[in-house]
């Protein structure tokens, strides 16, 4: 077994592997960017290297700084995570090369199946059925719609080197094919440094079935079940669990086997996935013949891994490394078996009210649920960390367990309504709203579903409940006299009574007025202090209040006799308030403050993060409707539109194409049509 080895990755993969291999009495390299010379990876690990500038193409993608960094530490071996490196097979040679082991499978099997068009050949020759499309060599954007229309639409363009939904596109219509291809292929030119697509039949209403197998060196291979990776949004996957709702044994052992031989048929050694479409239910009356079509083979570790190593008892990452070494598979298929069921939700820095938009900043309050047997947070950030523009902006994966389906599900609610996060916006409220959508709850899984159920997960903004409202100002209140204390220790008297806030007056007790606002709406509390608690006058109604902070902003309130425990983070003018599951942002609102009269150009359109700009579509002077595109902002490894606020005119762009831009850029001056 190796006595150390280098992870060359970041974020919560490769906090991952560090976890396994210290359990295993293995050291670990960390190699980071100058961008994440505090991160977590960095402070986990045993020893670190810089190995470059915050972009991957000038630190993680550097196969020669990687492979430097490893001689330099004496490790014998490299693990590559996912992403960046860890399926391309010139990493995997120069590994060879330098006598450095790759903790993942032969260079012949990554070649094998790193194109997604040249994998479907080598299927289609092994008998496993293949969605119709076109897979071929000719990339001419003409020749690629005269298959597209052969084909019937919808279709799905694909990126052939791709993964991670990057350079994929769905098309409904001949006329909108040549647009979405030129998408595609910039976007996978700029995250896999190939073009090349191919051609599917969009099925409606698929499952994203996937197949986790694992080989060694003495030729054995197992498969260790399914995960169902259906709930996707823009072809990235949200949620996973396992087994597959609705799976047969009968089907369980089909699929199994059929991603085995793909294993076998390219000698593959170490952790591999074998996904698969399956069109429609796989149970039920609207279930299918059993027909399931090969998509593509993932030569790593996948990201939803350990809903695997929940229902199994095994890590995966062990198994990795003692493959690796040399060793045979710890099981065979028969000692496999199944026991409870799991699901992952991906807790990201984004806004689904956006269009998903990644969000970046400082994590100013992080407080991730308890750990226990049931529950487990994989991340690879901690308080006061940043999200940065450079990389994904994935907070963490959370994984819940339990003996059935039902009892999982509640888990995760549970455990979503625990987790915290201020300081960037993030997908925690959607996530429980999909874990509670009765078509998720009730297994009608499809890609489709998200947006299939728009109303549901994209519900108005509802307006905070009174609850809320008093808690917030219940704190203001609190934290009014934290101050006040805090003042008086550090002053020349702190007893002397002019430090008090306590309310306390001649002819009575005073009184005070909070202003706050969410969203649009302002509103008014009027507090009243009685010694050790206050009386809060909301809307008509009047309680006596008392609370006390403990740690990480928690406070215990009493509201009218009704006790409950709530999480209050004040952020600059902002007031974050975690209740019964949910959370409310508020803004305190000073009296005493008057805003000017100035304001921004209107019409102006500001870019919403760091990014590149890579198409100006429309034409300066052109009279476009309101949702017309505009440009297109390249950030944080995604394509994102920018498109007209309302009918108008552009009157300029403010950028080139190739020109990078900063975040609240003006981006483009656009006069905002007058009514007719």
């Amino acid at each position: 077994m190796f006595t150390k080895i280098l992870i060359a990755n970041r974020g919560e993969i490769a906090c991952r592997i560090i976890k396994t291999a210290r359990r295993m009495g293995i050291r670990s390299v960390a190699v980071y960017s100058e961008a994440d010379a505090g991160a977590r990876h960095v402070r986990l690990a045993d020893e670190a290297v810089c190995i470059g500038a915050p972009s991957p193409k000038e630190s993680y993608l550097v196969i020669e700084k990687i492979i430097a960094a490893a001689r330099a530490t004496g490790a014998q071996a490299i693990h590559p995570g996912y992403g960046f490196l860890s399926e391309n097979e010139d990493f995997a040679e120069a590994c060879a090369a330098h006598g450095l082991v790759f903790i993942g499978p032969p260079v012949t099997a990554i070649r094998a199946m790193g194109s997604k068009s040249e994998a479907k050949k080598l299927m289609e020759k092994a008998g496993v059925p293949l969605t119709p499309g076109y897979h071929g060599d000719n990339q001419d954007p003409d020749f690629l719609r005269q298959q597209a229309d052969q084909i019937g639409y919808p279709v799905l363009i694909k990126a052939a080197a791709g993964g991670g939904g990057k350079g994929m596109r769905a098309v409904d219509r001949s006329e909108d094919f040549l647009d979405a291809l030129a998408s595609c292929q910039r976007e996978a030119a700029s995250s896999f440094g190939d073009q090349h697509v191919l051609i599917e039949k969009y099925l409606q209403r698929p499952r994203h079935i996937e197949i986790q197998v694992f080989g060694d060196s003495h030729g054995n291979c197992v498969y260790l079940f399914e995960r169902d990776c259906s709930v996707q949004r823009r072809h990235q996957k949200v949620v996973e669990e396992a087994p597959a709702p609705g799976m047969s044994p009968a089907r369980r052992a089909a699929m199994g086997k059929a991603a085995v031989d793909a294993a076998l048929a390219v000698g593959y050694v170490g952790a591999g996935t074998v996904e698969f479409i399956v069109p429609g239910a796989v149970s039920g009356e609207n279930a299918q013949d059993g027909t399931f079509y090969f998509m593509e083979m993932n030569t790593r570790l996948q990201v939803e891994h350990p809903v695997t190593e929940m229902i199994t008892g095994l890590d995966l990452v062990e198994w990795q490394l003692k493959v690796a070494a040399g060793e045979t598979l710890p099981l065979r298929q028969e000692q496999l078996v199944i026991r409870g069921h799991a699901l992952e939700a991906r807790i990201y820095a984004e806004d689904p009210d956006k269009g998903f938009l990644p969000s970046i900043g400082r994590l100013i309050h992080l407080a991730p649920p308890v750990e226990t047997l049931n529950v487990r947070v994989d991340t690879g950030v901690e308080q006061d960390d940043e999200i940065s523009p450079h990389y994904d902006p994935m907070i963490a994966k959370l994984i819940v367990w339990d003996e059935t389906r039902e009892r999982a599900l509640a888990r995760m609610l549970q455990a979503l309504a625990d987790y915290r996060v201020v300081g960037v916006s993030n997908n925690i409220g959607f996530l429980s709203r999909l874990v509670a959508c009765p078509a998720f709850a009730q297994a009608d899984l499809d890609t489709g579903l998200i947006e299939r159920e728009r109303a549901f997960l994209f519900p108005e903004s509802a307006e905070p409940p009174a609850e809320a409202w008093l808690v917030a100002a219940l704190a203001e209140l609190i934290r009014d006299q934290q101050y006040a204390a805090a003042e008086a220790t550090a002053s020349r008297d702190p007893h002397s009574p002019w430090h008090a806030r306590d309310g306390w007056r001649l002819n009575g007790n005073a009184r005070r007025e909070i202003r706050l606002r969410a969203g649009d709406v302002e509103k008014l509390v009027n507090a009243g202090y009685l010694g050790d608690s206050f009386t809060l006058e909301f809307e008509g109604q009047t309680v006596t209040a008392t609370g006390r902070f403990a740690a990480g902003g928690e406070l215990r309130v009493d509201l009218g006799g009704r006790r409950i425990n709530v999480t209050v983070v004040s952020a600059n003018e902002k007031r974050h308030v975690f209740i019964d599951g949910l959370s409310f942002v508020f803004a305190a609102i000073d009296p005493l403050f008057h805003a000017g009269s100035g304001g921004g150009a209107e019409g102006g359109l500001t870019a919403p993060m760091p990014g590149k700009v890579i198409a100006l579509i429309a034409a300066v002077g052109a009279r476009l409707e309101k949702g017309a595109p505009l440009l297109i902002l390249e950030a944080m490894k995604m394509e994102h539109t920018i498109a007209a606020p309302s009918a108008g005119v552009v009157k300029s762009f403010c950028f080139n194409v190739g020109d990078q831009v900063s975040d609240g850029a003006e981006l483009v001056e656009f006069e905002v049509a007058k009514p007719q």
